[in-house]
């Protein structure tokens, strides 16, 4: 949010600080090329301050009445405050007119009624011809026009009618003010799209962070479940050759503490080497196949030449536990097949024969858990196919290779 709003507040200060540079380069280049004109502070910092009052505005905007919309959504309370400013800039403006707009507008008016030489004399373009015997126009002293005519004299009975112009006030609002009103609108606008910018993009990195964090937990959470189902597995095989070969029970302990240092060291990981996951796989069989007899058939398809891939780890286990758990019958012949093929893609495959009475909790929690996380960590770039038949159960999995 800190760096964000710094962020922010550098554009804004480049901003302005380009609309205040403007006028200062742009009068002092004018006076560089016309040697008549001598720079003038006093008219800079009339154009000064009226940038001052839309950066006063601007301001307020900014720091109070954005947040109040963008952040917190409260549009009542923002448009009315709105309105209320454009309002009070309004009267400032019309109340606060250029003298130079008045000059201009009487001299609109006498431009209606333009004054034309006669004589060598100015007069108005109205004023009927003197008549003879006219008082004088100015004083007695003053001599007679060339044909013995003399100007009539204002304030006798006499006078021409000359017009008066009419005094037309000022309009209440005029162009200048629509226009300022209009900046002020824009730069409000564009003040609500830089804040409303910032905050998308913050809410959009602040949602990815939560959703990785989210996938994480659900990942180690997912991985805390799988652990314990898989050891649970693992003693009871060791269980079982307790009493039948107490020798090769003290090897099975040597391959599962090779086991629980692979958990314990690479499950916490994205991704394993393939090598690794493969000699995981072999040493769980080799530990499986102690418990069954010869009516078992187990068969391991591993490639030799393995790519530097990899893999997340203790994902392929859980298929090879659901087969054990769920295909071995003890009164018939049984099989597994494991084989797992590598291209573009890996190529997992899974078949076992079906128990006359498999065990109710067919497809627990180690199955959905395991569809859990390739969703999460795949989302639609795999494919899980799962053929449960009368006497088979297949299970084919594609996933892509982390390099």
């Amino acid at each position: 949010m800190k760096n964000q709003s710094r962020q922010e507040n550098i554009i804004y200060l480049a901003v302005w600080s380009v609309i205040f540079l403007a006028p200062l380069l742009s009068y002092y280049v004018r006076t560089v090329n016309d040697s008549s004109l001598s720079f003038d502070w006093m008219e800079m910092m009339i154009v000064w301050k009226q940038f001052g009052i839309y950066l006063l505005l601007f301001a307020i905007h900014n720091f109070l009445l954005a947040p109040l919309l963008i952040h917190q959504h409260k549009r009542l309370l923002y448009f009315t405050a709105v309105g209320a400013i454009v309002a009070g800039f309004t009267f400032y403006q019309c109340s606060h007119r250029p003298k130079h707009l008045g000059e201009r507008h009487r001299m609109e008016q006498f431009d209606k009624h333009p004054m034309k030489p006669h004589d060598g004399r100015p007069f108005m373009d109205d004023a009927p011809p003197f008549m003879e015997g006219e008082p004088p126009f100015m004083d007695e002293g003053r001599p007679p026009m060339d044909d013995g005519h003399r100007p009539p004299e204002f304030g006798d009975g006499h006078r021409p009618d000359m017009p008066v112009p009419k005094h037309v006030p000022p309009a209440v609002i005029g162009e200048h003010n629509i226009i300022a009103i209009i900046l002020l609108l824009l730069m409000f606008g564009a003040n609500l799209g830089i804040k409303g910018y910032f905050k998308s993009r913050d809410d959009r990195k602040r949602l990815q962070a939560l959703e990785k964090e989210n996938l994480e937990q659900q990942l180690e959470y997912l991985k805390y479940q799988i652990n314990p189902h898989f050891f649970m597995n693992t003693l009871n095989n060791i269980h079982a050759l307790v009493d039948i070969d107490p020798e090769k029970a003290k090897d099975t302990i040597l391959e599962l503490s090779r086991m629980m240092r692979f958990v314990l060291y690479e499950g916490d990981k994205k991704g394993v080497p393939l090598t690794k996951e493969f000699e995981f796989i072999r040493t769980y069989i080799q530990l499986m196949k102690l418990r069954y007899t010869d009516k078992v058939t187990i068969s391991v398809d591993l490639p030799q030449k393995v790519p530097d891939g990899q893999i997340p780890p203790l994902m392929l286990i859980t298929f090879i536990e659901n087969a054990f758990k769920h295909g071995i019958s003890y009164q018939h012949e049984s099989f597994i097949d494991v084989k797992v093929e590598i291209s573009e893609k890996l190529l997992f495959t899974c078949r076992n024969s079906k128990a006359e009475t498999p065990n109710q909790e067919k497809g627990g929690v180690g199955l959905q858990n395991v569809t859990k996380r390739l969703n999460l960590l795949y989302g639609n770039n795999y494919t899980l196919n799962i053929e449960d038949k009368a006497d088979i159960y297949h299970v084919e999995l594609a996933i892509p290779l982390n390099s």
